[in-house]
């Protein structure tokens, strides 16, 4: 750490590195000191509080992409969404929206209506952090997810299951939690839920798509769900389902395994469905909780890192893509799909499987070639400041203290024993602050890059 951090951090930069690999998309060492002069609980509201900062300005960043002409193309939003990720002042609200569209999946696969998508990914932008309770409503009223899951085909007098089943089993209460007898309550619940008619796409390209209720075709007959019998209708559904304990504890355990560990820890579980409760389903009440937790701060890379996050994070760590005018989104959002994470397309309803499936052998390669070749260039304005200061007044290094000082300012890494004596063996003894000191720097980050550690978060 630099005197002047030494002097004015109020908070370990270790911890505050962790809470930005988390909460965030991570941060460069000369960010975290600034971030680090606060209080802990401060920063932490200030990620919380994304009410206090606007969203970026995506003018000029529509004007310089040519896939803006074309409204049928979903590749423009995935771009536009990796803009974001490198550059809001509101991370946690687009870590957030990550989170969801992979435990609410919906994909372009199915619905083939890129706008009907980005609407929908603005949904749980809007609201990913808000009610519980409101983002399901948002939910089942939205045209993607009620094409995703064929709930415009849900009639009185012919049920179709899909979305009542999926909500239970994956977007609420988890197996074993419910009956079948619920499902076909809930799928006759929601009958006569849909959508409007879709206008042909051509020649203007498509319409926007309204969810509709058909009072005519909604089963107004008595249902038993979860204990409780009526005339229920959908809104009935969600409010019995957002109050039992199993969504609770379904909600606070996927949010544990993206935010903590990959590993389930059934304690903090129970502390986040306390949370959940006790705020009436607030999202970000829960992640208040979880954020000054114990069990998340000590649990400092214990979950391998998404391939977006692995992405972003690089990115943001070589300082590109900060402005409307530079290129190259796209060939973020292509590593990211080859390396197994395609936005706007996860591969079912069930989302991606993350943690250690994450990772294979053509995947990490990917991840391993992507961030050599990010790092290997030594002019990107992020790498510059690591050169500068690290090599700032010094003549020469031990290779040593070289990688520790490019752990530090790649945000804090922590390299094992091994991954640092296999680096060390490369770098040799000393190493000189001349020309060739950018180089070297970016040598070293690219070995660091291609270790396992760097996976973590």
């Amino acid at each position: 750490m630099t005197t002047l951090a030494r002097a004015t951090a109020k908070t370990d930069i270790n911890l505050v590195a962790h809470l930005m690999r988390r909460a965030a998309f991570g941060l460069p060492a000369w960010r975290l000191e600034e971030v680090a002069r606060k209080p802990y609980e401060e920063i932490v509201e200030d990620l919380l509080d994304i009410e206090r900062f606007p969203r970026p300005d995506e003018d000029l960043l529509e004007r310089f992409l040519i896939e803006h002409a074309d409204e049928e193309s979903y590749h423009l939003e995935s771009k536009r969404w990796i803009f974001r990720m490198i550059n809001s002042q509101r991370p946690l609200e687009e870590k957030m929206t990550l989170f969801w569209h992979n435990r609410l999946a919906t994909a372009v696969s199915k619905t083939n209506n890129a706008r009907m998508m980005i609407a929908h990914i603005q949904m749980l932008r809007d609201f990913g952090m808000g009610n519980y309770h409101t983002l399901l409503h948002r939910l089942s009223r939205d045209p993607a997810m009620i094409w995703w899951l064929d709930q415009e085909m849900n009639h009185n007098q012919d049920t179709n299951e899909n979305w009542g089943r999926e909500l239970l089993e994956l977007f609420a209460m988890g197996r074993g939690n419910y009956s079948e007898d619920d499902v076909r309550s809930a799928a006759r619940a929601f009958s006569g839920w849909t959508i409007e008619q879709t206008i042909p796409r051509y020649p203007n390209g498509w319409y926007d798509t309204n969810f509709v209720y058909r009072e005519d075709d909604h089963d107004h007959g008595q249902k038993t769900f979860l204990g409780e019998t009526g005339d229920f209708n959908g809104d009935d559904i969600l409010n019995i389902v957002v109050r039992h304990p199993a969504t609770a504890q379904f909600v606070v355990a996927n949010l544990h395994r993206f935010f903590v560990s990959d590993t389930p820890d059934q304690k903090a579980i129970d502390t986040l469905a306390q949370a959940y409760f006790d705020s009436k389903y607030e999202i970000r009440a829960v992640l208040r909780v979880l954020f000054n937790s114990d069990f998340f701060k000590q649990s400092r890379f214990q979950r391998v890192r998404w391939p977006v996050e692995s992405v972003v994070g690089t990115a943001v760590l070589t300082g590109e893509n900060t402005d409307p005018f530079e290129m190259g989104l796209d060939k973020l959002d292509d590593a990211a799909s080859v390396m197994g994470q395609e936005l706007i397309n996860p591969p079912t309803v069930e989302g991606w499987h993350t943690g250690r499936e994450w990772i294979d052998a053509g995947y990490l390669i990917q991840r391993v070639n992507f961030a050599a070749e990010r790092f290997g260039n030594a002019e990107t304005p992020g790498i510059s400041k690591i050169v500068q200061r690290i090599g700032a007044g010094k003549s020469s290094l031990k290779a040593e203290a070289l990688i520790k000082a490019c752990e530090y300012e790649m945000g804090c890494i922590e390299l094992g024993e091994k991954a640092r004596a296999t680096i060390l063996k490369e770098l040799g003894t000393n190493v000189a602050v001349d020309a060739s000191f950018p180089k070297k720097i970016a040598y070293t980050l690219q070995l660091i890059g291609s270790s396992r550690e760097y996976q973590l978060g």
